[in-house]
């Protein structure tokens, strides 16, 4: 939860710095400056990479960057409260992708949180985020909710496998290099570097190596999906510091906000078993001779 309350107030920043620069530089000078951060606190630890950190750190860090990116080019297309409602499909892909690729079903408690925090964030986006019409928008910002869930996934996947400190290196560094990478093909030039550029930018780059490292760590115990609908208390904090900066979150809004909560109270509860009741049934085999 605490990963989310910081990453929540990063919206009012990154607001703040696009003015000055388009969506892939910016995603890309963040995580370049995380991945310097993290990498000047782990370069022992580099020594010793290997080639499934490796792999994992780019899997990871390619989901990040489309996951980043995409989501804020598509807010160039589309309202922001039709871009939440689109992001939160990741909610649902999460246990969709876990059960393809790493076969494993979520609890029904799993599911019912998972339907609550996803309803909740229908609300919290508002009544015009349900009326979706077919464009460039919506179809990028769909995109980047499948990176987004992907890379939940794979953090999940390779969790208690690798180092975290090299894995987490890798993937910034990766993020960082496909962001700006994909400047070119979108048509998109470098910008002027003004000071607050350079000051938001570095500052989230620092931000998102802790939460980086943070998500790495804690994710060994934490299941892709509960994960995912603790994630979801993202919009929720910054529905906070939005209000704070002089934004008011309608009573609607409020209203979404207590489902995600309910969606991660529900999530964290497991259903027990009738022990009493089965033991209550005597085997045929054991029954009494009349």
């Amino acid at each position: 939860m605490l990963i989310t309350m910081f990453w929540g107030g990063t919206f009012l920043a990154v607001q703040y710095a696009t003015a000055d620069s388009g969506p892939f530089f910016f995603v890309g000078l963040r995580f370049a400056a995380a991945a310097v951060a993290v990498g000047l606190l782990s370069l022992r630890s580099l020594r010793g990479l290997t080639m499934l950190e490796l792999k994992a750190g780019v899997a990871i860090g390619i989901s990040i960057a489309f996951g980043y990116s995409l989501q804020t080019w598509g807010l160039h297309f589309i309202p922001s409260s039709k871009s939440a409602f689109i992001t939160a499909m990741y909610v649902p892909l999460v246990p969709l992708l876990q059960w393809v690729c790493l076969g494993k079903m979520p609890g029904v408690m799993a599911w019912v949180g998972i339907a609550l925090a996803f309803v909740g964030l229908v609300l919290l986006a508002g009544p015009q985020g349900s009326l979706l019409a077919p464009g460039h928008g919506e179809v990028i910002t769909l995109v980047s909710a499948l990176a987004i869930a992907a890379e939940i996934i794979l953090i999940s996947a390779w969790a208690g496998k690798v180092d975290v400190k090299r894995v987490t290196v890798v993937q910034l560094a990766t993020a960082s290099l496909v962001a700006f990478a994909t400047m070119l093909p979108a048509g998109e030039s470098v910008p002027v570097m003004t000071p607050r550029l350079w000051f938001v930018g570095i500052g989230l780059g620092i931000f998102s190596a802790i939460i980086q490292v943070t998500m790495n760590w804690a994710q060994r115990s934490v299941s892709p999906t509960r994960a995912t609908v603790i994630y979801t208390g993202e919009p929720v904090w910054a529905g906070v510091f939005g209000r704070f900066a002089g934004e008011r979150l309608p009573l609607l809004a409020l209203v979404g906000g207590v489902f995600i909560v309910l969606g991660v109270l529900v999530s964290e509860m497991r259903l027990k078993h009738r022990k009493k009741a089965k033991d209550a049934v005597v085997p045929a085999s054991q029954a009494p001779d009349n």
